[in-house]
């Protein structure tokens, strides 16, 4: 067990974290893809529904 923290630990030294503006680029990019496809599927939804009322 103590063999495999030490190997994540080296591991980890390796990593190339993000810089704060590449992080606050990235969380954007997340944050307004998320809410794109929200009001993507509430669309499809809303216009199902009238779809389905129709009947």
């Amino acid at each position: 067990m103590f063999k495999f923290f030490k190997d994540v630990s080296r591991e980890m030294k390796k990593v190339s974290w993000p810089k704060g503006k590449e992080l606050t680029n990235y969380t954007i990019i997340v944050i307004s893809t998320v809410v794109f496809v929200a009001l993507f599927f509430f669309i499809v939804d809303l216009g199902i529904s009238q779809v389905l009322n129709l009947f």
